[in-house]
């Protein structure tokens, strides 16, 4: 039974710094992609950041380029996401995810065949 758990989440000032995790189990993620997503309530999910577990390919959305950075971890089955300068417009609940095609669909949520439960991120101003 594939797994995706998310921690780190929290409350934290506008200019501050998070890392949110995902630890993945259940099977061998080595030819996937796995991605972050947001969402608000009452909003679309939204794409983050995206790896390519084979190779470390990534990709960012334009809102977090240059101040968000995904990595991933074989040894431990986990993919990061490191939040730097955070902003308000960054509180929302984040979701790790996991597909196997790479390219620009990788932003597209309804290709995601596992997801975690989420995590909060709140980012006081």
């Amino acid at each position: 039974q594939v797994q995706l758990e998310e921690s780190g989440g929290g409350l934290v000032q506008a200019g501050g710094s998070l890392r949110l995790s995902c630890a993945a189990s259940g099977r061998t993620f080595s030819s996937y992609t796995m991605s972050w997503f947001r969402q608000n309530p009452g909003k679309e999910r939204e794409f983050v950041a995206a790896v390519k577990w084979s190779g470390g390919s990534t990709d960012y959305a334009d809102s977090v380029k240059g101040r968000f950075t995904i990595s991933r971890d074989s040894a431990k089955n986990t993919v990061y996401l490191q939040m730097n300068s955070l902003k308000s417009e960054d509180t929302a609940v984040y979701r790790c995810a996991a597909t196997t095609p790479w390219g620009p669909l990788v932003r597209k949520w309804d290709i995601y065949n596992y997801w975690g439960q989420g995590t909060q991120v709140t980012v006081s101003s």
